[in-house]
């Protein structure tokens, strides 16, 4: 496939690391050289200087050849103009990052369609999605739905409660026949393993579990987790994220969001009438103090500064919250941040390019995750009729040692895998997948 990424931002440059590894053509076009020198250093791909919004720059990527055209740069007005230049020179399909809301209501989306503009991707609104999704679900991290919420995927710790702890994953499916779950992948210390029977569970390990939703609560204690609910939450920035999570979640619980700029602080009180807004500095021991910090179920930093996302959470984190979830836009903060306890992490740029990366497949795919603490992936992809994967059982495919598949659903019912599944044509399947096989998973869904 050939494709054009216009912005060599964080978005654009961890989207092109993404595909340069997946057999594609891929031209890199932005103003910055020195940032474009940067990329061409470290990966397999073009880069041009130049606009996206000018047609000479555009031409000179050869967007007329274009099988995908991605603008992701920081301006939105250059992401719109761009994208409707590109698909009037050519490109088969157009993508535009934009950072208004109202452009995704219907009528405007239907409107800029009509313009050119095939998909539209807003990273604030996935990443608070992200939020929401989290808090809803307390005792999991990485929460993933799939088909409206018939199966579920989610990451739990292993506790020294755990009754699983120390156990194969032969011996767990023997003592828990009545439970409906699949655990897909487990992530230990810096490696991610694809488990099979003989593998074991340990205490930390972060398990990856494909289940039905009413299974929930059975897994969460078998990995030694208490379900609580989210009553009392406290935001750190007032931010996109921040004020879209408070405006889906303040009617729902008490909600505090602390923001340091007083002038944004009186904004935010009058556009969030269901949170009470607070001008302050949330590293502040004592003034989480004053606010009741010892009485939230849940801290939610999402300022614009991971160090400051990350410190804020491990003090909430001290001072008795369970649930925190940190925005750390910095990638090679993740695995420290994670290993010190900090939580669940959201980064825009990774929901991004996930949420992009669908698009450049070959295979029927409705979703794509890169999981924040892992390096793996969770699609959900649907099986053509004749395709390979509906040729035979699981166990008797040659699916391959780095990909596992965790459910299906088949019309209305979701199914949890076993090596008995046989899997039918249009059924939609939850495969949990390392990079090395995703185009072998790709070829059993053609």
């Amino acid at each position: 496939m050939k494709i054009v990424i216009a912005g060599a931002g964080a978005v654009g440059t961890h989207l092109a690391k993404m595909l340069s590894h997946q057999d594609h053509d891929i031209i890199l076009l932005d103003q910055d050289e020195e940032k474009l020198k940067e990329v061409d250093s470290h990966l397999d791909l073009l880069t041009i200087v130049g606009s996206s919004s000018s047609l000479k720059d555009l031409k000179e990527a050869s967007v007329k050849k274009a099988d995908l055209f991605i603008a992701v740069t920081q301006s939105e007005t250059t992401n719109i103009t761009s994208t409707i230049l590109a698909k009037k020179l050519g490109a088969i399909k157009t993508i535009a990052r934009i950072d208004n809301q109202e452009y995704l209501i219907p009528e405007n989306k239907e409107y800029l369609q009509s313009l050119g503009i095939d998909e539209l991707i807003y990273p604030e609104k996935l990443a608070a999605k992200e939020v929401i999704s989290y808090l809803s679900r307390s005792g999991t991290r990485q929460m993933y739905e799939f088909s409206g919420g018939k199966l579920l995927l989610y990451g739990i710790k292993i506790s020294s409660k755990s009754i699983i702890m120390d156990k194969t994953m032969a011996e767990v499916a023997e003592m828990t026949a009545d439970v409906d779950f699949r655990a897909v992948a487990i992530k230990r210390e810096d490696v991610t393993i694809i488990p099979r029977g003989h593998n074991r569970f340990s205490r930390g390990d972060l398990v990856f579990v494909v289940s039905k939703p009413e299974s929930i609560e059975k897994v969460m204690l078998l990995a030694g987790k208490q379900k609580y609910e989210v009553k009392n939450a406290m935001i750190l920035g007032g931010s996109r994220i921040g004020q879209k999570t408070a405006v889906e979640l303040g009617r729902k619980m008490n909600l505090k969001l602390l923001e340091i700029d007083k002038e944004k602080s009186l904004k935010l009180a009058d556009l969030l009438q269901d949170t009470l807004v607070i001008n302050g500095d949330g590293r502040d021991k004592e003034l989480l103090k004053e606010e009741g910090i010892h009485k939230m179920d849940a801290f939610v930093a999402v300022t614009g500064n991971s160090e400051t996302n990350i410190l804020a959470c491990l003090l909430a984190k001290k001072m008795g919250v369970r649930r925190t979830i940190a925005e750390v836009e910095n990638i090679d903060y993740i695995d420290l941040a994670d290993n010190i306890g900090v939580g669940t992490m959201i980064n825009k740029k990774l929901l991004a390019a996930s949420y992009i990366y669908r698009f450049t497949m070959d295979a029927d795919v409705q979703h794509c995750r890169w999981l924040t603490v892992s390096d793996a992936e969770v699609m959900e992809l649907t099986a053509k009729k004749g395709s390979k994967i509906t040729k035979a059982s699981l166990k008797d495919l040659d699916f391959p040692d780095d990909a596992n598949i965790g459910g299906i659903i088949r019309d209305e019912d979701s199914i949890i895998a076993t090596g008995e599944t046989q899997i039918q044509a249009n059924d939609k399947v939850v495969v949990f997948t390392m990079p090395s096989a995703i185009k072998k998973v790709e070829k059993f869904f053609k």
